[in-house]
């Protein structure tokens, strides 16, 4: 009996000590707004980014921070030089090439134009019906994304 508990307890921490962030596809978003309304964060980024792979490595490797987006929003990890067409609120969004291997996917565009300029990493942040209720372009830390996901649930 005591080693079972002793089994049950350390699978307990260990189990929760490796909880990994659920990263939805717009395409998922319709269905799952009809199962519960939830805010969306949208991490939109590239692989050259350097301030785009910190935030990756360290905001969103955190154990607090992971179990807060995956409970109480939808989380969509976003690479802008994603090249398949996505559909989402009703509209085909397409990559857009601007020269040999680079380009920029329409839908990164929509989402994380700023002042009519584009910058990396983004968070774009949705309402339950799509409509972008806040939008950051820049390295947000830990400590501040923290007061972000905070700020949110009001």
């Amino acid at each position: 009996m005591k080693k079972l508990f002793l089994f049950i307890f350390f699978f307990g921490i260990i189990s929760t000590g490796f909880c990994q962030l659920k990263s939805r596809t717009f395409e998922e978003i319709d269905s799952l707004q009809q199962i519960q309304k939830r805010k969306i964060i949208i991490f939109i980024h590239t692989d050259w980014c350097q301030f785009c792979q910190r935030m990756k490595a360290t905001t969103f490797k955190n154990q607090e921070i992971i179990e807060k987006l995956n409970s109480d929003f939808y989380f969509i990890d976003f690479n802008v030089e994603e090249k398949r067409d996505i559909t989402f609120a009703n509209h085909t969004f397409k990559y857009q090439p601007s020269g040999n291997n680079i380009g920029v996917h329409e839908l990164a565009l929509e989402l994380g134009k700023i002042n009519n300029q584009i910058a990396y990493p983004i968070l774009c942040v949705l309402n339950d019906k799509n409509e972008i209720i806040f939008q950051y372009n820049n390295y947000l830390a830990l400590k501040d994304f923290k007061v972000l996901l905070e700020n949110l649930e009001k």
